[in-house]
């Protein structure tokens, strides 16, 4: 029990059952305005015809293809409305980092690495000598 507790109200689970309480609302709120303000004008283009209701028969079988059109603008919205959020997230996150100094290895050539090695090995053995 104390496991689920620790695992339920940890802060990323919290972040995002607020996230998707707030995408239900946002989502509300762009169907509303595909459905009662954009298709409309999208009606009143095509000659006056409610897009939403527009089907045709094929067969016995009738295929609605307008819920399917404003279903497919409900989600364009949707997903441009949350690309011009998180950019906007994601520059301001940007513009709060502070730059990182970049150290860079500077690389010693082998010969100087080895004349380094043979150095420390002869004043070991000079210092092992002398005592």
């Amino acid at each position: 029990m104390d496991e689920f507790k620790e695992f339920a109200f940890r802060g990323n689970v919290l972040d995002l059952a607020v996230g998707l309480v707030i995408g239900s609302a946002f989502t509300a709120i762009v169907t509303a305005l595909v459905s009662y303000i954009i298709m409309p004008l999208v009606g009143i283009l095509s000659g006056g015809k409610d897009v939403k209701n527009l089907s045709v028969e094929v067969g016995g079988a009738t295929l609605e293809y307008g819920a399917f059109l404003q279903s497919v603008v409900d989600f364009t919205l949707i997903a441009l409305v949350v690309f011009i959020f998180i950019k906007i997230i994601n520059n301001a996150a940007s513009k709060l980092k502070k730059p990182v100094d970049v150290i860079e290895e500077i690389e010693v050539p082998i010969a100087e690495q080895y004349l380094k090695e043979i150095r420390d090995l002869l004043a070991e053995d000079k210092k092992n000598r002398n005592n």
